[in-house]
């Protein structure tokens, strides 16, 4: 054998490098399914069960298309871990070299090389060309800045692409048009919203799902509704449906929230995206062409090509711009568990009840119920970072880690220090209230932030403010918030911060799963 290709659960490419130069006769290609891919965090139920149904469809296709593939089922083989079961592998089979596209998670990679070292085989990563901004493209881009700021970032591959660009400057004018995308949907609600393309699981899907509640059965999450792409053609169907349907209003509406209503104006194409079922050109093609064909404005196409140009390519290099030590970062020296509820959407506020419990039911929130519900509130109580990233990654369908990881720890957490986001992501009660319906049936109110009703959000606010007003009351894009600190009577904010001290001690006693 002279190639053993390595193939891994978020590496469904058929345009992948590693089919360059495949040689049935000399080559071998090589997936596994093991459970420390879903035990490592306690994964969701449909986001192992997404994984698994789109590696065996991968598979299947390679099959039939002549490619000779070992895959290992998971439940069929004694392997606990991709590296264990890869060792074996290579003893069996001798390769002259293992090849593969560089893991998402820097965990898998080290294990994975350190397999091959064992066996004294050669490892070799090749470029992964399904992203738009290789790694040695993002160091020399960051390479002697004092900042990392994603607006520049964006700007640099606006130009290099010639994407939404006009005789070398940005389409319409502007390079963002941030300030239209903050749209929310007032009293009426959303209304009639076409809902995503749904995909009903086939034999392979259907058999996954039984095998998933079999072998993980007291992990969270549901999977009844189990509805995701699981191949690229199902992919590209997606893609058509949000482009038709919802591309329109997704750059008004792309951070509102309303009870119920887990999808609204939102592609649900980050899994197939991240599982490398549909390339990230071919989105942000489609997107442009339906701006040129007048079907959508140019705020909505280009809001949604900034979350794929700009933040996906963005977080990708930041998380190998700085890892390992990464994964370790806590500037605000947060230390607290993870609330209970977490888990499992046992609460009596509203947002997190449904941002939760939607999460435990699809596998699914948008982005603006993770960075402003879940997150914001884990920021405030002052939750370990590591804790919440592993949640992170255990619950959402699209988590893979190099996206994961730097859009909680650095955006949404702060812990970084600054360097993925100039300041915290802190607001009170009211941001909630503005963006969704959440507050109106709420026993909690978001003006208050003091009492029985005050609303935990809006106490853990001011409480967090005076508990770092040293550190950002003179920062220049945080000092107006914290001056609004000043205005609170020292009696109120001496209330404020002791129902917070209550509120963190019975929130966080444990952040053990069970």
């Amino acid at each position: 054998m002279r190639n053993l290709i390595v193939i891994l659960g978020d590496q469904l490419d058929r345009n992948s490098s590693v089919f360059d130069d495949f040689d049935a006769k000399l080559d071998h290609i090589w997936m596994a399914e093991v459970r420390e891919e879903s035990t490592h965090v306690w994964s969701h139920k449909a986001r192992t069960a997404l994984f698994l149904s789109a590696m065996r469809h991968f598979a299947d296709e390679l099959k039939q298309n002549g490619f000779p593939v070992t895959y290992l089922r998971l439940g069929e083989h004694a392997f606990a871990s991709l590296d264990v079961a890869l060792e074996a592998m290579i003893r069996g089979e001798n390769p002259a070299r293992v090849v593969l596209i560089k893991p998402g998670d820097y965990r898998v990679r080290e294990a994975l090389k350190a397999a091959c070292k064992g066996c004294d085989t050669p490892y070799a990563e090749r470029t992964d060309t399904h992203f738009y901004c290789t790694e040695d493209d993002f160091s020399e881009w960051a390479r002697g800045r004092k900042e990392f700021r994603l607006e520049h970032f964006y700007r640099m591959l606006r130009k290099r692409e010639d994407i939404l660009m006009s005789d070398g400057k940005p389409e319409g004018g502007d390079w963002n048009y941030d300030t239209e995308n903050r749209g929310s949907f007032g009293a009426k609600g959303p209304g009639l919203v076409a809902p995503p393309k749904p995909f009903q699981p086939d034999q392979i899907t259907t058999e996954v799902l039984a095998l998933v509640e079999h072998e993980f059965a007291g992990h969270p999450g549901e999977l009844a509704h189990f509805d995701w792409p699981v191949t690229s053609e199902q992919a590209q169907a997606a893609l058509t449906d949000f482009i038709a349907h919802r591309l329109c209003a997704f750059g008004n509406y792309q951070d509102a929230m309303w009870l119920n209503e887990p999808y609204l104006y939102h592609s649900k194409l980050s899994a197939a995206m991240n599982l490398k079922l549909i390339s990230p050109h071919k989105v942000v093609g489609a997107a442009i062409a339906a701006y040129r064909a007048g079907k959508a404005a140019l705020a909505a196409v280009e809001g949604f090509v900034r979350q794929i140009l700009g933040w996906r390519e963005y977080v990708r290099g930041l998380y190998w711009w700085r890892m390992p030590g990464y994964a370790e970062e806590n500037s605000l020296h947060a230390q607290l568990a993870l609330p209970a509820f977490y888990w499992t959407g046992d609460t009596e506020m509203a947002c997190l009840k449904d941002a939760i419990g939607q999460t435990l039911k699809y596998g699914y929130a948008h982005h603006i119920q993770r960075l402003m519900v879940t997150g914001l509130f884990a920021l405030l109580l002052g939750v370990r970072p590591k804790a919440i990233h592993e949640w992170y990654l255990a619950v959402y369908v699209d988590a893979v880690e190099w996206v994961e990881l730097p859009n909680v720890l650095g955006m949404s957490q702060y812990a970084d220090g600054g360097v993925m986001a100039s300041k915290p992501y802190c607001a009170s009660g009211k941001y909630i209230q503005r963006m969704s319906n959440y507050c109106q049936g709420c026993k909690f109110k978001p003006d208050l932030s003091v009492g029985a009703n005050a609303c935990p959000f809006t106490t853990l606010y001011w409480d967090f403010l005076a508990q770092h007003k040293a550190r950002f009351a003179k920062h220049p894009r945080a000092a107006m918030q914290w001056r609004s600190l000043e205005r609170l009577p020292p009696e109120q904010l001496l209330a404020i911060r002791a129902q917070a001290s209550t509120l963190r001690a019975r929130l966080t006693q444990s952040d053990e799963p069970t």
